[in-house]
Protein backbone atom coordinates (compact mmCIF):
# COMPACT_ATOMS: atom_id res chain seq x y z
CA UNK A 1 0.00 0.00 0.00
CA UNK A 2 1.14 3.33 -0.75
CA UNK A 3 1.22 6.09 1.88
CA UNK A 4 1.37 10.00 0.91
CA UNK A 5 1.42 13.14 3.15
CA UNK A 6 0.83 17.09 2.66
CA UNK A 7 2.92 19.67 1.43
CA UNK A 8 2.70 23.37 3.61
CA UNK A 9 0.93 25.25 1.02
CA UNK A 10 0.41 28.91 3.32
CA UNK A 11 4.09 29.72 1.93
CA UNK A 12 6.15 28.48 -0.89
CA UNK A 13 9.16 29.35 1.01
CA UNK A 14 9.08 26.09 2.93
CA UNK A 15 8.25 24.04 0.15
CA UNK A 16 12.03 22.72 -0.62
CA UNK A 17 13.36 21.57 2.66
CA UNK A 18 9.73 20.05 3.73
CA UNK A 19 9.53 17.97 0.01
CA UNK A 20 13.30 17.13 0.71
CA UNK A 21 12.60 15.82 4.15
CA UNK A 22 9.44 13.46 3.30
CA UNK A 23 11.76 12.12 0.24
CA UNK A 24 14.33 11.30 2.50
CA UNK A 25 11.69 9.23 5.54
CA UNK A 26 10.49 7.04 2.06
CA UNK A 27 6.21 8.12 1.69
CA UNK A 28 5.37 7.27 -2.07
CA UNK A 29 4.39 10.55 -2.66
CA UNK A 30 2.44 13.74 -1.27
CA UNK A 31 -0.79 15.63 -2.19
CA UNK A 32 -1.79 19.59 -2.60
CA UNK A 33 -5.22 20.43 -1.67
CA UNK A 34 -7.07 23.49 -3.05
CA UNK A 35 -8.34 24.94 -0.11
CA UNK A 36 -6.80 28.03 1.48
CA UNK A 37 -4.44 28.04 -1.41
CA UNK A 38 -3.38 27.07 -4.64
CA UNK A 39 -2.26 23.14 -5.17
CA UNK A 40 -0.10 23.87 -8.51
CA UNK A 41 2.21 26.02 -7.22
CA UNK A 42 3.99 24.19 -3.91
CA UNK A 43 3.90 21.21 -6.33
CA UNK A 44 5.79 23.37 -9.09
CA UNK A 45 8.29 23.80 -6.41
CA UNK A 46 8.11 20.46 -5.30
CA UNK A 47 8.54 18.96 -8.84
CA UNK A 48 12.30 20.61 -8.92
CA UNK A 49 13.50 19.79 -5.43
CA UNK A 50 12.62 16.12 -5.19
CA UNK A 51 13.19 13.49 -7.88
CA UNK A 52 11.16 10.25 -6.71
CA UNK A 53 8.04 11.53 -4.84
CA UNK A 54 4.73 11.06 -6.53
CA UNK A 55 3.30 14.98 -6.76
CA UNK A 56 -0.73 14.91 -7.16
CA UNK A 57 -3.47 17.45 -6.93
CA UNK A 58 -5.92 15.84 -4.20
CA UNK A 59 -7.86 17.53 -5.80
CA UNK A 60 -7.90 20.79 -7.81
CA UNK A 61 -11.39 22.41 -8.32
CA UNK A 62 -12.10 21.64 -12.41
CA UNK A 63 -14.91 24.08 -13.34
CA UNK A 64 -13.41 27.43 -12.41
CA UNK A 65 -10.88 26.20 -14.90
CA UNK A 66 -11.02 25.86 -18.55
CA UNK A 67 -10.24 22.20 -19.49
CA UNK A 68 -7.13 24.15 -22.02
CA UNK A 69 -5.59 26.11 -18.44
CA UNK A 70 -5.76 22.74 -16.76
CA UNK A 71 -4.03 20.60 -20.09
CA UNK A 72 -1.50 23.78 -19.78
CA UNK A 73 -0.73 23.61 -16.19
CA UNK A 74 -0.89 19.40 -16.35
CA UNK A 75 1.48 18.86 -18.97
CA UNK A 76 4.05 21.78 -17.40
CA UNK A 77 4.05 19.91 -13.92
CA UNK A 78 4.67 16.51 -15.68
CA UNK A 79 7.61 18.40 -17.66
CA UNK A 80 9.34 19.56 -14.15
CA UNK A 81 8.76 16.46 -12.49
CA UNK A 82 10.31 14.23 -14.92
CA UNK A 83 6.78 12.25 -15.42
CA UNK A 84 5.68 11.79 -11.51
CA UNK A 85 2.74 14.14 -11.76
CA UNK A 86 -0.90 13.19 -11.69
CA UNK A 87 -3.93 15.44 -11.94
CA UNK A 88 -6.51 15.08 -9.11
CA UNK A 89 -9.83 16.52 -10.22
CA UNK A 90 -13.14 17.32 -8.28
CA UNK A 91 -16.04 19.33 -9.07
CA UNK A 92 -17.10 20.72 -5.73
CA UNK A 93 -20.77 21.38 -4.66
CA UNK A 94 -23.00 23.21 -6.46
CA UNK A 95 -23.02 25.85 -3.72
CA UNK A 96 -19.07 26.62 -3.69
CA UNK A 97 -19.20 26.47 -7.62
CA UNK A 98 -21.75 29.36 -8.17
CA UNK A 99 -21.18 31.97 -5.01
CA UNK A 100 -17.45 31.12 -4.25
CA UNK A 101 -16.39 30.60 -7.76
CA UNK A 102 -18.85 32.48 -9.88
CA UNK A 103 -19.29 29.99 -12.29
CA UNK A 104 -22.29 28.22 -14.14
CA UNK A 105 -23.34 24.58 -12.22
CA UNK A 106 -24.93 21.57 -13.53
CA UNK A 107 -25.09 18.05 -13.09
CA UNK A 108 -21.15 17.52 -12.36
CA UNK A 109 -20.73 13.44 -13.52
CA UNK A 110 -21.45 14.08 -16.77
CA UNK A 111 -19.49 17.41 -16.90
CA UNK A 112 -16.76 16.24 -15.10
CA UNK A 113 -16.38 13.34 -17.45
CA UNK A 114 -16.48 15.43 -20.76
CA UNK A 115 -13.81 17.57 -18.98
CA UNK A 116 -11.29 14.43 -19.02
CA UNK A 117 -12.25 13.77 -22.48
CA UNK A 118 -11.35 17.14 -23.10
CA UNK A 119 -7.98 17.21 -21.63
CA UNK A 120 -7.28 14.29 -23.07
CA UNK A 121 -8.09 15.33 -26.81
CA UNK A 122 -5.91 17.72 -25.70
CA UNK A 123 -2.87 16.38 -24.96
CA UNK A 124 -3.05 13.87 -27.48
CA UNK A 125 -3.14 16.95 -30.35
CA UNK A 126 0.17 18.26 -28.28
CA UNK A 127 1.94 14.59 -28.24
CA UNK A 128 0.47 12.99 -31.66
CA UNK A 129 -0.24 15.97 -33.98
CA UNK A 130 -3.51 15.51 -34.63
CA UNK A 131 -6.01 18.46 -35.31
CA UNK A 132 -7.87 19.57 -32.16
CA UNK A 133 -11.64 18.37 -32.86
CA UNK A 134 -13.31 18.44 -29.79
CA UNK A 135 -17.00 18.61 -29.81
CA UNK A 136 -18.98 18.03 -26.02
CA UNK A 137 -22.35 19.30 -24.66
CA UNK A 138 -19.98 21.69 -22.02
CA UNK A 139 -16.78 22.36 -23.96
CA UNK A 140 -15.01 22.93 -27.37
CA UNK A 141 -11.63 22.81 -28.63
CA UNK A 142 -11.35 23.21 -32.36
CA UNK A 143 -8.10 25.41 -32.60
CA UNK A 144 -4.27 25.20 -31.89
CA UNK A 145 -1.81 26.20 -33.57
CA UNK A 146 2.22 26.08 -33.44
CA UNK A 147 2.54 28.96 -30.93
CA UNK A 148 0.59 27.37 -28.45
CA UNK A 149 1.37 23.97 -28.44
CA UNK A 150 4.06 23.36 -25.72
CA UNK A 151 7.26 21.46 -26.32
CA UNK A 152 7.14 17.21 -26.41
CA UNK A 153 7.07 15.73 -23.00
CA UNK A 154 9.74 12.59 -22.60
CA UNK A 155 6.99 10.02 -21.55
CA UNK A 156 3.33 9.64 -21.41
CA UNK A 157 0.95 12.58 -19.99
CA UNK A 158 -0.30 12.70 -16.73
CA UNK A 159 -2.67 10.74 -14.93
CA UNK A 160 -5.89 11.83 -14.34
CA UNK A 161 -7.74 11.02 -10.89
CA UNK A 162 -11.38 11.56 -10.12
CA UNK A 163 -12.89 13.14 -6.84
CA UNK A 164 -16.03 10.95 -6.22
CA UNK A 165 -18.68 10.61 -3.62
CA UNK A 166 -21.52 9.73 -5.33
CA UNK A 167 -23.12 6.78 -7.70
CA UNK A 168 -22.80 8.98 -11.05
CA UNK A 169 -19.04 10.18 -9.99
CA UNK A 170 -17.95 6.76 -9.34
CA UNK A 171 -19.34 5.97 -12.03
CA UNK A 172 -17.87 8.15 -14.17
CA UNK A 173 -14.68 7.33 -12.77
CA UNK A 174 -14.44 4.32 -13.34
CA UNK A 175 -15.38 4.72 -16.89
CA UNK A 176 -12.62 7.78 -18.23
CA UNK A 177 -10.39 7.97 -15.26
CA UNK A 178 -6.91 6.50 -14.20
CA UNK A 179 -7.87 6.30 -10.93
CA UNK A 180 -10.31 7.41 -8.08
CA UNK A 181 -9.70 9.94 -5.02
CA UNK A 182 -12.02 8.80 -2.28
CA UNK A 183 -13.46 11.20 0.10
CA UNK A 184 -12.49 11.13 3.65
CA UNK A 185 -15.66 10.92 4.82
CA UNK A 186 -16.12 7.18 4.20
CA UNK A 187 -16.10 4.17 6.46
CA UNK A 188 -15.05 0.23 5.51
CA UNK A 189 -18.70 -0.61 5.34
CA UNK A 190 -19.96 2.15 3.21
CA UNK A 191 -17.01 1.06 0.98
CA UNK A 192 -17.85 -2.10 -0.06
CA UNK A 193 -21.25 -1.60 0.63
CA UNK A 194 -21.72 1.46 -2.25
CA UNK A 195 -18.21 2.55 -3.54
CA UNK A 196 -16.92 -0.58 -4.67
CA UNK A 197 -20.11 -1.88 -6.81
CA UNK A 198 -20.52 1.78 -9.02
CA UNK A 199 -16.62 1.78 -9.15
CA UNK A 200 -17.02 -1.86 -10.82
CA UNK A 201 -20.21 -0.61 -13.02
CA UNK A 202 -18.02 1.79 -14.82
CA UNK A 203 -14.93 0.07 -15.15
CA UNK A 204 -17.30 -2.22 -16.70
CA UNK A 205 -18.61 0.33 -19.11
CA UNK A 206 -14.84 1.46 -20.32
CA UNK A 207 -13.95 -2.47 -20.77
CA UNK A 208 -11.28 -1.87 -18.19
CA UNK A 209 -10.29 -4.44 -15.09
CA UNK A 210 -9.79 -3.10 -11.56
CA UNK A 211 -6.05 -3.93 -12.43
CA UNK A 212 -5.72 -1.13 -14.31
CA UNK A 213 -7.24 1.65 -11.86
CA UNK A 214 -5.92 3.02 -8.84
CA UNK A 215 -8.09 3.62 -5.20
CA UNK A 216 -6.86 6.00 -2.84
CA UNK A 217 -8.03 7.24 0.33
CA UNK A 218 -11.51 6.73 1.44
CA UNK A 219 -10.70 7.48 5.47
CA UNK A 220 -8.93 9.04 8.15
CA UNK A 221 -5.74 7.96 9.73
CA UNK A 222 -4.81 8.99 13.32
CA UNK A 223 -1.80 7.88 14.77
CA UNK A 224 1.40 9.65 16.61
CA UNK A 225 4.09 8.29 18.45
CA UNK A 226 2.17 8.30 21.76
CA UNK A 227 -1.29 7.71 23.42
CA UNK A 228 -1.23 11.30 23.84
CA UNK A 229 -0.99 12.20 20.43
CA UNK A 230 -3.02 10.13 19.05
CA UNK A 231 -6.27 11.13 20.98
CA UNK A 232 -5.13 14.74 19.74
CA UNK A 233 -5.48 13.69 16.22
CA UNK A 234 -8.48 11.33 17.32
CA UNK A 235 -9.95 14.74 18.43
CA UNK A 236 -9.26 16.52 15.16
CA UNK A 237 -10.54 13.79 12.97
CA UNK A 238 -13.61 14.30 15.30
CA UNK A 239 -14.33 17.93 14.02
CA UNK A 240 -14.23 16.97 10.79
CA UNK A 241 -16.39 14.07 11.32
CA UNK A 242 -18.96 16.90 12.72
CA UNK A 243 -18.17 19.20 9.99
CA UNK A 244 -18.52 16.64 6.64
CA UNK A 245 -21.84 15.36 8.60
CA UNK A 246 -23.51 18.08 8.37
CA UNK A 247 -23.75 18.56 4.73
CA UNK A 248 -26.58 16.11 3.14
CA UNK A 249 -24.91 15.17 0.50
CA UNK A 250 -22.25 12.94 3.26
CA UNK A 251 -25.54 11.34 4.46
CA UNK A 252 -25.81 8.20 2.66
CA UNK A 253 -22.51 6.99 5.04
CA UNK A 254 -24.44 7.82 7.94
CA UNK A 255 -27.45 6.36 6.38
CA UNK A 256 -25.48 2.97 6.30
CA UNK A 257 -25.18 3.14 10.13
CA UNK A 258 -28.37 4.40 10.91
CA UNK A 259 -27.01 7.61 11.99
CA UNK A 260 -29.10 10.06 10.45
CA UNK A 261 -30.38 11.62 13.39
CA UNK A 262 -26.45 12.48 13.76
CA UNK A 263 -26.82 14.31 10.49
CA UNK A 264 -29.29 16.13 11.36
CA UNK A 265 -28.54 17.27 14.69
CA UNK A 266 -25.04 18.42 12.81
CA UNK A 267 -26.90 19.99 9.83
CA UNK A 268 -28.83 22.09 12.49
CA UNK A 269 -25.59 23.10 14.42
CA UNK A 270 -24.63 24.16 10.94
CA UNK A 271 -27.50 26.28 10.22
CA UNK A 272 -27.06 28.07 14.04
CA UNK A 273 -23.51 28.79 14.28
CA UNK A 274 -22.95 25.63 16.51
CA UNK A 275 -19.74 24.60 14.30
CA UNK A 276 -17.64 24.63 18.01
CA UNK A 277 -20.23 22.10 19.45
CA UNK A 278 -20.35 19.92 16.47
CA UNK A 279 -17.13 17.81 17.66
CA UNK A 280 -19.24 17.12 20.41
CA UNK A 281 -21.68 14.93 19.03
CA UNK A 282 -19.10 12.50 17.34
CA UNK A 283 -18.23 9.63 20.12
CA UNK A 284 -15.22 7.30 20.21
CA UNK A 285 -16.95 4.33 18.51
CA UNK A 286 -17.89 6.56 15.55
CA UNK A 287 -14.51 8.01 14.57
CA UNK A 288 -13.01 4.28 14.33
CA UNK A 289 -15.81 3.78 11.24
CA UNK A 290 -13.85 6.22 9.40
CA UNK A 291 -10.76 6.01 10.79
CA UNK A 292 -7.30 3.79 11.11
CA UNK A 293 -6.51 4.20 14.93
CA UNK A 294 -2.97 3.64 16.68
CA UNK A 295 -0.03 4.62 17.95
CA UNK A 296 2.95 4.48 15.29
CA UNK A 297 3.69 0.65 16.65
CA UNK A 298 0.14 0.17 15.80
CA UNK A 299 -0.72 1.44 12.74
CA UNK A 300 0.47 -0.38 10.16
CA UNK A 301 -2.11 -3.22 11.33
CA UNK A 302 -4.70 -0.49 11.57
CA UNK A 303 -4.39 0.12 8.31
CA UNK A 304 -4.69 -2.73 7.00
CA UNK A 305 -7.55 -3.55 8.81
CA UNK A 306 -9.24 -0.35 8.37
CA UNK A 307 -8.16 -0.26 4.04
CA UNK A 308 -6.61 -3.39 3.11
CA UNK A 309 -8.52 -4.72 -0.36
CA UNK A 310 -9.78 -1.34 -0.62
CA UNK A 311 -7.69 1.48 -1.40
CA UNK A 312 -4.26 1.44 -2.81
CA UNK A 313 -2.75 4.20 -0.99
CA UNK A 314 -3.51 6.36 1.95
CA UNK A 315 -2.46 9.89 3.51
CA UNK A 316 -1.38 10.20 6.78
CA UNK A 317 -2.41 13.70 6.78
CA UNK A 318 -5.02 15.22 5.72
CA UNK A 319 -4.21 18.50 6.26
CA UNK A 320 -1.40 20.78 5.07
CA UNK A 321 -1.46 22.52 9.01
CA UNK A 322 -0.83 19.05 10.32
CA UNK A 323 2.36 17.03 8.18
CA UNK A 324 2.52 13.39 9.50
CA UNK A 325 5.52 12.31 11.41
CA UNK A 326 5.51 8.70 10.90
CA UNK A 327 9.23 7.53 11.59
CA UNK A 328 10.57 5.80 7.85
CA UNK A 329 10.49 2.16 9.42
CA UNK A 330 6.54 2.58 10.18
CA UNK A 331 6.01 3.98 6.51
CA UNK A 332 8.14 1.09 5.30
CA UNK A 333 5.83 -1.45 7.18
CA UNK A 334 2.59 0.03 5.60
CA UNK A 335 4.23 -0.21 2.17
CA UNK A 336 4.12 -4.24 3.03
CA UNK A 337 0.48 -4.60 3.65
Amino acid sequence: MKIHTTLPQADLRDVPDAIRRIEADGYDGVVALENRHDPFLPLAVAAVNSSSLELATGVAIAFPRSPMVMANIGWDLQTASGGRFELGLGSQVRGHNERRFSVPWSAPAPRLEEYVLAIRAIWRTWSDGVPLEFEGEHYRFTLMTPNFTPEPLDGPPPRITMAAVGPGMLRAAGRVADGVRLHAFCTREYLEASVLPELDKGLAQSGRSRDAFTVTGGGFVCTGADDEAVAAAVDWVRSRIGFYGSTRAYWPVLEQHDLLDLGEQLNHLSKNDGWDRMASLIDDDTVRLFAAVGRHDEIADAIEERFGGISDGVGASASPEIPADLPPDVIAQIQDR
